[in-house]
């Protein structure tokens, strides 16, 4: 249930409105008039309350649900519990959540320059953008219109962001281009210098780090999570891309459009990957490899070769999914063997 302390809701709603807004259909026999107030789980949905189903292993708690609506898959509507009324979809959890859009729209804040940060003269900033306390802004740095910089974030010199995008309390972003509607959650490091070094048992030599980062529009990246900036190259983040907290993206790699990175993927440096990649949590990838786009990297897989495109691999070395699948049943059979 929404906590209307932090989620103040905009209802009631129509159920109507709300197939208009899912792009839904209303099963024959509901009251497009009824309204509804939230949104919630099924498990928690009261009559006033819309909810959804996507995945069949929840069937159970659908028939036992009080929720007042529903959106589902046609393939499951006839199985809703009496007086539900039920919202038909191709894809339920786009729908629900457009719905969950319209019940809780974003929060139009203040605007203007909060009297605690710090903005340098030589910066640029939109008149309905709005800069936080204690946040910094530094020479050069442009922000765009209707842009929020968070509480204490550190917006570095020359760094150009897009209009409606928001940089969370204490991100830092420097030596960067971001586009617009990207969202950078708190705690990220863009832009910090790439792990770059000549080793010697003297001592190591840096090499500097002249390249850039470049976000292009409608991007996310999670807290904690950090972008180093290329050696020379750029690293490059593509449009739409999604990027979970606690990853790491080494210099110079470069990352298609609407791709997946999940929580504590690590990637080095120079690798390239297409578009709709799909890392899962905590896979890491060697650096200098080439990833095809629409290609799928298992859970906690070990990746040091390229990756086909449109392939699948798991496990570490990472190998196609029904070869380490294969590798795995001989393993088990070979030690579920007794004898001597």
């Amino acid at each position: 249930m929404t906590d209307p302390r932090f989620f103040p809701t905009s209802g009631p709603i129509a159920l109507g409105k709300l197939a208009e807004i899912a792009g839904a259909r209303i099963k024959p026999g509901a009251d497009e008039r009824a309204v509804f107030n939230d949104v919630a789980p099924l498990d928690q949905a009261g009559p006033d309350q819309v909810s959804f189903l996507e995945n069949r292993r929840y069937v159970d708690v659908f028939l036992a649900s009080r929720a007042g609506a529903c959106v589902v898959h046609p393939s499951l509507a006839e199985r809703a519990p009496s007086g539900m009324a039920i919202l038909l979809s191709e894809r339920p959890r786009r729908a629900y959540a457009h719905i969950a859009r319209a019940f809780h729209p974003e929060r139009v804040g203040a605007v203007g320059i909060h009297p605690r940060s710090v903005v340098d003269p030589a910066a640029r900033v939109a008149p309905d953008a709005l800069i936080e306390a204690g946040a910094v802004v530094a020479a050069g740095a442009e922000i765009g219109a209707r842009c929020r910089i968070g509480p204490n974030a550190v917006v570095g010199p020359g760094v150009v962001i897009g209009e409606d995008t928001e940089i969370g309390a204490n991100a830092s972003v420097s030596h960067c281009y971001i586009g617009k509607r990207c969202v950078i959650y708190p705690g990220a490091r863009i832009g910090t210098t790439g792990f770059g070094f000549d080793p010697d048992p003297a001592g190591h030599v840096k090499i500097p780090q002249l390249g850039r980062v470049i976000i292009e529009d409608d991007v996310e990246v999670g807290a904690n999570s950090t972008i180093d900036r290329g050696a020379g190259p750029d690293t490059v983040i593509g449009r739409g891309t999604m990027i979970d907290n606690l990853v790491q993206i080494g210099h110079n790699v470069r990352i298609g459009r609407g791709c997946i990175i999940v929580g504590q993927v690590g990637i080095s440096g120079s690798t390239v990957v297409g578009d709709f990649v799909t890392m899962a949590g905590q896979a890491g990838l060697a650096g200098h490899l080439n990833i095809g786009s629409r290609s799928t990297i298992g859970p906690q897989a070990g990746v040091k070769d390229d990756v086909a495109e449109g392939a699948t691999v798991i496990g570490t070395p990472a190998l196609p999914w029904k070869e380490f699948g294969r590798q795995l049943a001989v393993l088990k059979s070979l030690t579920s063997k007794k004898g001597g």
